[in-house]
């Protein structure tokens, strides 16, 4: 990254932002089937129950991330995804700790996610990992499905 990375809470609004979810999207959809899918389009993320936040160098998206508040005590983690030209830099480790702090100012007790089980999602899952994710049964809604994890963390 040539300038400072940063974080901004985002109303969806942008060109950027669509297409970066979009990306999102299809992707989701080239490695999951449909009934596995869980990332929520635009109207998804406009939900009043959810905080979108992207993270930028100067003009430039590198990725964004959601935080769904649950209940009063437990969020999820929702719509993580850096642009392809910036993976391994450090995007998502950031906004994922934007994420937890911004859990833990909101007093939630418990913080979870879901995230495929296929190859393609192993650095995901690594990075949640890192941050102390620890694997779980299905929570709100959520079935057991072979192409989903499920992972939830205390705060």
């Amino acid at each position: 990254m040539d300038m400072p990375l940063q974080i901004r809470l985002d109303d969806l609004s942008g060109p950027e932002v669509r297409a970066l979810l979009d990306e999102h999207l299809r992707s989701m959809h080239s490695i999951s089937p449909p009934e596995s899918v869980h990332a929520l389009d635009l109207g998804g993320l406009r939900a009043p129950e959810i905080s979108f936040w992207t993270a930028w160098s100067g003009a430039r998206l590198l990725g964004c991330g959601a935080l769904k508040e649950l209940d009063p005590r437990h969020g999820e983690v929702k719509s993580m995804r850096t642009a392809v030209a910036d993976r391994r830099s450090g995007v998502a480790r950031a906004l994922l700790t934007h994420i937890v702090a911004e859990a833990q100012r909101r007093q939630y007790a418990r913080l979870s996610l879901e995230t495929g089980s296929q190859s393609a999602f192993a650095a995901a899952r690594r990075l949640y990992e890192r941050f102390g994710f620890g694997y779980c049964p299905p929570f709100e809604g959520y079935v057991e499905d072979p192409n989903s994890v499920f992972m939830s963390r205390r705060l």
